[in-house]
């Protein structure tokens, strides 16, 4: 059987915080819950506007990956979040860890508004839903290092035909702030294992309600 790459990515911490939600599930995955022929690549991503895109680029150039899932840490979030769409804006409500806080700047000035996400996201919010996870579909990514990257990994892959990717927002771990909205790391690990078995068998989406009226 031909191996099929996969390329998952979490953010280091940020804002003074000891952990990132995202890279402790990142690196929680069991590769043996993942499909047969399945090759899992992880990666760190720095929460630095001026380094993370070239780490993201530097890890397509060195692994080819056929589906990408970016992972970012959404506090306040309960459900874990199928994005649906990257803009083209940085607008940072707090410095990244460089001390940079760019406002109403485009990622690329010559860049389309948006890019949707290539990744089946209902049925992937069906998938999650099934396992008996919290799932939803996120109708934004923000404005701060995880849109940024998830923007440049649709523009990365526009260039590259037949790779799909797309970016998943997990919540809180209940330790990183009690009391808050959050999900246990075993849960956030499945999760993302579901998310990766259904990136890998399904191209074609289901037709579910998954849209916000407000």
């Amino acid at each position: 059987m031909p191996r099929r790459t996969v390329l998952l990515m979490g953010f280091e911490p940020f804002d003074r915080q000891p952990l990132n939600a995202s890279w402790e599930a990142v690196q929680a995955v069991d590769p043996a819950h993942l499909p047969r022929g399945a090759h899992l690549v992880r990666g760190q991503l720095p929460c630095v506007f001026a380094e993370a895109d070239g780490v993201l680029r530097a890890a397509l150039r060195a692994h080819a990956p056929e589906v990408v899932v970016l992972v970012g840490q959404a506090d306040g979030r309960a459900a874990l979040s199928v994005e649906r769409v990257a803009i083209n804006v940085d607008d940072a409500r707090i410095p990244d860890n460089a001390g940079a806080q760019p406002i109403d700047e485009p990622i690329a000035p010559r860049g389309p508004v948006a890019y949707w996400s290539t990744l089946p996201i209902k049925a992937t919010m069906a998938a999650l839903r099934q396992a008996g996870l919290p799932a939803e579909v996120s109708q934004t990514a923000g404005t701060f290092l995880c849109n940024h990257v998830f923007y440049t990994l649709m523009r990365s892959l526009a260039r590259r035909p037949g790779v799909r990717g797309g970016f998943i927002h997990v919540p809180l771990l209940p330790e990183q702030r009690p009391g808050a909205p959050s999900l246990d790391l075993a849960s956030q690990a499945r999760g993302l294992e579901v998310v990766i078995a259904t990136a890998l068998a399904r191209r074609k989406d289901l037709e579910l309600a998954g849209g916000a009226i407000c």
